[in-house]
């Protein structure tokens, strides 16, 4: 089951995709009047469809997601809201949402900002290899507990309604840290909500990590430099973080 699309909402109620072209004859106004005559004889019984015994309420909820995902091919957010605003690339996890070093650029460029009110890039890594040069804005979150506070204890809410929070994580190399701290923050999200309302419903990963960021685009990053984790001059902080992400 992958994490950001759990197939128990949608999966619950038949998806119909209508079909391009010419629409059949079953769709015709003619062939609900021949339906609805054949209904009222008292020789024959019109065919009986099932139908799904759901409050009204959730019923339309679920119809309103079946719609969004016939309708469009972006998958949906992780409330099932919208579909995704960043375009993706593939990643190391299919549960997870990757963009690429050049969307990150352009988020933090305002190119989305007339859609987002607020974008939070995390950085995962450790405080050393943070200060030896990290995404400007970037919040550094290296412990589960960090992610909680800062991300959960007051929770960051649009005041616009119409635009949206994004959360974009990322590591050094985004195979690791990065990744699970984003399923972190998604399972405790789900664990404070009924199913599927969500705080950050939109999360994604920086595909190739900090490195990969710095070295496309320095100038986004300060100061204009990077620390590996395993810098040699910082092998007992790398030790001691290490310990307490366990």
């Amino acid at each position: 089951r992958q994490l950001f699309r759990s197939p128990s909402v949608p999966g619950s109620v038949p998806r119909h995709v209508p079909k391009r072209g010419r629409p059949s004859d079953r769709d015709s106004p003619a062939e609900a009047k021949r339906q609805r005559r054949v209904a009222d004889s008292p020789e024959q019984e019109a065919p009986l469809e099932p139908v799904a015994w759901l409050e009204p309420g959730r019923a339309a909820r679920l119809e309103e997601i079946e719609n969004l995902l016939a309708s469009d091919d972006r998958e949906l957010v992780g409330d099932f809201s919208k579909p995704h605003l960043l375009p993706t690339v593939e990643g190391k996890d299919p549960g997870l949402k990757y963009i690429s070093p050049g969307t990150l650029a352009a988020v933090l460029s305002g190119h989305f900002s007339s859609f987002i009110e607020s974008g939070i890039v995390v950085d995962c890594r450790y405080p050393y290899e943070y200060e030896g040069g990290h995404v400007k804005g970037a919040v550094n979150l290296p412990l589960q507990r960090d992610v909680e506070e800062f991300l959960l204890e007051q929770p960051v809410v649009p005041l616009d309604a119409g635009k949206r929070v994004i959360v974009i994580f990322h590591c050094e190399f985004s195979v690791e840290r990065g990744p699970k701290m984003c399923k972190f923050l998604r399972e405790r999200d789900r664990s404070c909500h009924e199913y599927p309302q969500l705080h950050y419903p939109e999360l994604y990963v920086l595909k190739g990590g900090y490195r990969e960021f710095f070295l496309q685009f320095p100038s986004h990053c300060e100061p204009r430099d990077y620390r590996p984790m395993e810098h040699p001059a910082f092998k007992e902080e790398l030790r001691k973080f290490r310990g307490q992400s366990r």
